[in-house]
């Protein structure tokens, strides 16, 4: 399978999906090389904590953006709660409140459509644990765009719905244990810079 160099890496969790996410990004260092986009289902009246909790268990830099904020190799964005997070054309973050996508908001659909029509090909797209089909769509864009699509093995998974929707797909490449999904995206990157 042939594919551009990966030029940003998307996760979508939602169920069990903080535990999930600091196993991946706990296996990353400060010299990752591409900006990672974090899509969490969390209730809308969240204080904004999740990326303080994942800063303390990776070397990468974590932020909940603000609006209009650049994108920077090698920093994890998190959506803050209550909002969707996308990409913009112009390399920035935009924030909107436009309605709940699969009842959440932040929707990992809308993060990954974003990301598959700005990166295209360079888009590697990750869907963990979640109890819904929130993330499916997006990934059958990434892949129809030609990135890289990962499902945590639903087996792994604290609620498999969600890895399970997008396998359905058939737009899924690789189907990882969780534990294996965080060396997979370095071995990605690495392997895959222009």
């Amino acid at each position: 399978m042939s594919h551009a160099g990966i030029r940003a890496v998307v996760i979508g969790a939602s169920w069990g999906g903080v535990n999930a996410s600091i196993r991946v990004l706990s296996s990353l260092d400060a010299s990752f090389p591409v900006p990672i986009f974090l899509a969490q289902h969390q209730r809308y009246e969240s204080e904004s904590r999740l990326a303080r909790v994942l800063e303390t268990r990776t070397q990468m830099r974590v932020v909940a953006p603000e609006d209009k904020e650049p994108v920077l190799p090698g920093v994890v964005y998190v959506s803050p709660p209550g909002y969707h997070m996308m990409v913009d054309r112009n390399a920035t973050i935009a924030l909107s409140c436009h309605w709940p996508v699969h009842y959440s908001r932040p929707s990992i659909d809308e993060l990954f459509f974003s990301a598959g029509h700005v990166y295209g090909g360079g888009t590697l797209a990750v869907l963990l644990t979640g109890a819904n089909e929130d993330g499916a769509e997006g990934i059958r864009y990434i892949h129809q765009r030609g990135g890289i699509t990962i499902a945590q093995d639903p087996a792994t998974a604290e609620a498999p719905v969600m890895p399970e929707s997008a396998i359905r797909t058939g737009c899924v490449d690789y189907i990882l244990p969780l534990d294996e999904i965080g060396p997979f995206l370095r071995e990605q990157v690495s392997s895959r810079r222009k």
